[in-house]
């Protein structure tokens, strides 16, 4: 007797298997053992993560690691990985293989295939890994806008948000101001993407 395709449970991805996927500048990622797959980021994009990682690493003083695209195990099987653009953690790199545990402050650049998949899907699932920090960066908006969430009882709350040329100030994972504009305008973003008296 044939057995019927449908018949077969369908094999979950882990993270071992992405390991057998191109190095082609494309985000492989897993929502519960399904590739959910991202196009490589455009230059806006990654000009806003560039920027923003560099201020907090400045503000900072190399007392958090801080990384760039850094690969997440969400689950103990390896089902559910996740690649925020950016993220701050307080524990030593991992020996082998990836993160797996909640970084301090996960952060999503929104790009136009990725405004459900970062204001819905990666909302969810970062509150119940219990990262204490969410923030959303959107530089498709006529201002720059940045959301930030903190959890509280396993939800994710706004606590608060900036626009534009607004000064957006937090306390966690340490005290910081940034202003979203300089996260992607030309000009002298480095001397004013803190809301420093010079770029006033």
């Amino acid at each position: 007797m044939t057995t019927r395709q449908q018949d077969i449970p369908e094999r979950l991805l882990t993270t071992d298997d992405l390991e057998h996927f191109p190095d082609d500048g494309r985000r492989y990622e897993l929502a519960d053992g399904r590739l959910d797959v991202s196009p490589a980021p455009k230059p806006k994009h990654t000009r806003a993560t560039t920027r923003l990682s560099a201020h907090l690493n400045f503000i900072c003083d190399g007392e958090f690691e801080i990384h760039e695209s850094p690969g997440i195990d969400l689950n103990g099987d390896r089902t559910r990985h996740r690649v925020p653009d950016l993220a701050v953690f307080d524990v030593p790199l991992p020996e082998s293989g990836y993160f797996s545990v909640p970084p301090l402050l996960a952060v999503e650049i929104v790009s136009p295939d990725s405004v459900l998949r970062d204001n819905h899907t990666k909302r969810i699932e970062y509150a119940a890994f219990g990262v204490p920090a969410y923030w959303i960066v959107n530089p498709l908006a006529d201002k720059v806008g940045l959301v930030e969430f903190r959890l509280e009882d396993g939800q994710y709350r706004e606590a608060a948000q900036a626009h534009g040329e607004d000064v957006f100030t937090t306390d966690f994972p340490f005290a910081l101001a940034l202003v979203p504009h300089w996260l992607t305008a030309d000009g002298p973003w480095l001397r004013n993407i803190g809301g420093s008296a010079d770029g006033e």
